[in-house]
């Protein structure tokens, strides 16, 4: 759009750019392009951890399944920047509110393929994968007003 009006208005097309606005001239995206793209790469992080939960099964299939559901985790996270943006996603995740679940997820993941890969502990694995899936549930609801509140008043109304 920039362009058109650049040349509607007789600017010339070789004029020069500072660095950031040719930066942001090429990293901008429609609404609709970030919207698709969040549902693709959404979809695909789940795709990839339903994929890894049924390769589970397979024999050696626990190194597959720590790939996989590590990836579906970090696309799921990855599929948020396309519609806040990147940096402005990093700082969120940082907000004090989100930092504990946000350190437990990150190492969480690193954690689960260090259990496969270079302590060959199976179980180990798995009980990262679970707290992965806790902490990334607690890192979503955090978005939601009140739902960290209510999920705590159902928990503890369950064990008492």
């Amino acid at each position: 759009m920039d362009k058109l009006r650049r040349v509607l208005s007789g600017r010339e097309e070789n004029e020069e750019l500072g660095l950031t606005a040719q930066v942001l001239d090429a990293s901008t995206l429609s609404y609709s392009t970030r919207v698709k793209w969040f549902f693709i790469c959404f979809a695909g992080g789940i795709l990839c951890s339903i994929l890894g939960t049924a390769l589970l099964f397979l024999p050696n299939g626990i190194k597959l399944f720590a790939v996989f559901y590590t990836l579906g985790n970090l696309a799921a996270i990855a599929s948020t920047c396309f519609l806040m943006g990147p940096l402005k996603q990093l700082k969120r995740m940082f907000e004090p509110t989100r930092l504990i679940a946000t350190i437990v997820m990150l190492l969480c993941l690193a954690l689960t393929l260090c259990a496969v890969f270079w302590w060959h502990k199976k179980g180990l694995a798995i009980i990262f994968c679970i707290l992965q899936f806790l902490a990334m549930t607690w890192y979503s609801i955090s978005y939601i007003p009140f739902a960290r509140d209510a999920v705590m008043k159902c928990f503890t109304t369950c064990v008492s």
